[in-house]
């Protein structure tokens, strides 16, 4: 046998051991069955005793066990009796069961039949996203009624028509069929379909009044509808989205108890609209996350990747990389230079002076050593390929030219020593974007690390102009930026570490909110208007923060005010005072203004803060769906009460006394002149500085704060026309809407 073939050999030997596979079933025990019927059955959910998870053994809060029935043509799972599971999804969080219609069916005479639904399935919600109420008929109103955080909730629709031609195929707006979209976080559900004539002039082609709640992908609505909606779809049922949850504590809670079902190589994410947490599988992996070893590596080649060629692509634990061909070396992208690698001749000589007796045993060593030179060469040419990616070098050629580097580059070991390998023990943060870990680095300097959770590789020269000129800002308000890593596959961030939590934290816990008195309040509200002037101003190169809010700013051991959270920022260029961009920022904060036109200025940042003053006042969250509708947008609830003078219904009370009540009236008076609606009306953050630097000292006698009622008429007239819903830059979009910067965002307590 040749040299070259016993090498060979050596290598797959070494292989073999090193690579083992692992085998991941859906099901926690051997027991425990991982189908009913053609249904996957997969951890949490079980149909066995033992299979399925259940928070401390109460069956009262678990609802993840399934029974395997024969009630159809094949084995079915169904919850409780009756509720028929279709499919299970552990990456969406959700599963879909298939509702019985509700309807109510008339003759010539009257009423004949009917049947009202209702379900229930204790700690599962309706998904809001993938689900819509439907009601058919030509003379017909449908009701969804059900609880949603404790309290009644109901909406509806009506439909009406007068001939069987009047409806259109594939059209669902009022004309036989109508919609109404469901909101989040409901359970313990009603639907209920009524006629208002007792369909008298249309029984003869629509004799019923149908509503049923369906996912959206799974219903059309068709003419012959009207005429057989009730055989037609009471028959089989439809299929609704629910959303599900585990347990009834979020992310940290379950973390702090030990129950986290969350295990290796996955993350945990808080419920959006319930109680409880779920898991997915970090990137690059895949499977079960609530089971042991259940997410499992990806093989990227094997799938889409951007490598040139097939060959190129080079697969690693949790993510892969390109290289050029066999015997060469590079990146394998288009514009990378391949050079060729020098063979490696020195086995021969070893193994021929290898004795009989030990030449297993060094074809074995050989092996490993070469497997693992090769590992340690992947994964240096995958860090310098990432590097290269998220403008390593671009960063260095901006650099050269300072006289002092203003901004550390960090190696990547360098940040796994410092966080302990992103262990789950230093998480201090978790957002949309990104997590934030806490590092210490050999100087013992205490960090927060933000490893981000996407990068857009055709905006690099963008993200490194904005990492320098964030690094530039020298504010003792601003969290520092100290630098960067760009060896990995999105970039890391550091910055300084911020012990004391966010603004938010302190006006919303009691015990923290005791102490937040009225003049450290006044310092925190001019710490970060200074702040905000400085930005828009100062520096050479202005800067909108776009996403001014209490959980952006932090407070350290002196309740010293720290602005953080860059993430959604944008860089004024010379002669650019507004342009157009991506609606981006936080509902509550967001400017009206900028919201219809989508023309971001610096006065956004201006209303923005103006909300944040609002909470300074009063304590209350910007939105809250605890309170009712018309005081659920703060900044809106606040103008009302303005208006009509009755200011001190919203005050936070600790902060009133005969010492501060003049001061409070000015501040009041400043918030609701940055929350115009119009932004050429509202002052510059200079004049806001200034204006809370004047009502530190003894008041203020501005034009603007008068009470002879011009603000109400002038607040009316800018009122007036405009959508509920957009007052107080309040609408119904998501919390955080969506991301086009590439820098940190949502970093929590203590970053």
């Amino acid at each position: 046998m040749s040299y070259s073939s016993l090498t060979r050999i050596a290598i797959l030997i070494t292989a073999c051991w090193v690579l083992i596979p692992l085998i991941t079933a859906q099901v926690i025990a051997p027991h425990c069955s991982d189908k009913c019927g053609n249904i996957s059955i997969p951890y949490p959910f079980g149909i066995e005793e033992g299979c399925y998870f259940n928070e401390n053994n109460n069956k009262t809060v678990s609802s993840f066990k399934l029974n395997c029935t024969n009630q159809s043509t094949s084995p079915t799972p169904v919850f409780g009796t009756n509720l028929e599971v279709l499919n299970i999804s552990l990456v969406e969080g959700e599963f879909r069961s298939r509702i019985y219609i509700s309807y109510n069916c008339y003759n010539q005479s009257g009423y004949v039949s009917g049947w009202f639904h209702w379900f229930n399935l204790a700690t599962f919600t309706v998904s809001s996203s993938k689900n819509v109420l439907v009601a058919i008929g030509c003379d017909t109103y449908a009701w969804f009624r059900g609880f949603r955080s404790g309290k009644n909730y109901s909406t509806g629709c009506m439909t009406e028509c007068v001939q069987l031609e009047d409806v259109v195929d594939g059209e669902c707006s009022g004309i036989g069929c109508c919609e109404a979209s469901i909101p989040s976080g409901t359970k313990n559900v009603s639907v209920g379909a009524y006629s208002f004539s007792n369909h008298s002039s249309v029984y003869q082609f629509n004799p019923c009044s149908v509503a049923f709640p369906v996912a959206k992908d799974a219903f059309r609505f068709y003419r012959k509808d009207l005429i057989h909606n009730v055989s037609y779809y009471h028959g089989m049922g439809l299929p609704v989205v629910f959303d599900w949850a585990v347990g009834r504590k979020n992310c940290s809670a379950a973390r702090a108890d030990g129950n986290c079902l969350c295990k290796h190589n996955a993350d945990c994410y808080d419920a959006e609209y319930e109680l409880g947490y779920r898991c997915k599988c970090k990137d690059g992996y895949s499977g079960n996350p609530y089971l042991p070893r259940g997410c499992t590596d990806i093989d990227e080649c094997k799938e889409v990747n951007d490598c040139e060629k097939a060959e190129y692509c080079i697969n690693t634990i949790g993510a892969y990389y390109c290289k050029c061909p066999k015997g060469y070396h590079g990146n394998g992208t288009r514009t990378d230079r391949c050079i060729s690698n020098t063979k490696a001749y020195w086995l021969i000589p070893v193994l021929a002076t290898a004795g009989v007796g030990g030449g297993i045993i060094t074809l074995l060593l050989i092996g490993f050593l070469l497997h693992w030179k090769h590992g340690e060469r992947q994964l240096r040419n995958m860090r310098e390929y990432f590097f290269r990616q998220n403008g390593g070098f671009l960063l260095h050629e901006k650099l050269s030219g300072r006289h002092v580097d203003t901004i550390k580059v960090f190696t990547m070991k360098d940040l796994e020593i410092a966080s302990d390998n992103y262990s789950d023990g230093n998480v201090i943060g978790r957002g949309g974007f990104g997590i934030v870990y806490k590092g210490i680095l050999p100087n013992n300097q205490v960090v927060a690390i933000k490893k981000s959770l996407k990068m857009d590789p055709n905006q690099v020269e963008q993200f490194i102009n904005e990492v320098l000129v964030l690094s530039q800002i020298n504010n003792k308000n601003v969290v520092k930026l100290l630098g960067c890593c760009l060896e990995s596959e999105v970039p890391l961030l550091v910055y300084e570490f911020i012990s004391n939590g966010t603004l938010y934290d302190h006006l919303h816990d009691r015990v923290k909110a005791s102490n937040l008195k009225w003049h450290i309040r006044l310092n925190i509200a001019s710490e970060v208007a200074h702040v905000l002037s400085y930005l828009h101003n100062t520096i050479s190169t202005p800067i909108i923060h776009r996403d001014i809010k209490s959980m952006n700013i932090l407070l350290d051991e002196s309740q010293t005010a720290k602005v953080t959270d860059f993430g959604a920022s944008r860089l004024v260029l010379e002669d650019q005072s507004q342009f157009a961009t991506m609606v981006l920022g936080t509902r509550g904060y967001l400017d009206p203004e900028y919201m219809q036109t989508s023309e971001l200025t610096e006065k956004s940042d201006v209303y923005s803060f103006g909300v944040v003053l609002v909470e300074l006042l009063t304590r209350k969250k910007a939105i809250s769906n605890e309170r009712v509708e018309t005081e659920k947008c703060l900044a809106m609830h606040f103008l009302v009460k303005m208006k009509n003078g009755h200011l001190s219904d919203i005050l936070d009370k600790s902060i009133v006394n005969e010492g501060t009540i003049e001061q409070i009236q000015h501040l009041a008076n400043l918030a609701k002149w940055c929350l115009m609606l119009k932004g050429q009306e509202r002052p510059t953050m200079k004049e806001v500085a200034a204006e809370l630097d004047t009502i530190k000292g003894k008041g203020s006698s501005h034009p603007w704060n008068n009470d002879d009622g011009s603000f109400q008429e002038d607040c009316n007239s800018l009122l007036r026309g405009i959508p509920k819903s957009e007052y107080g830059g309040c609408s119904s979009a998501t919390d955080s809407l969506s991301y086009d910067s590439h820098l940190l965002s949502s970093l929590a307590s203590g970053r």
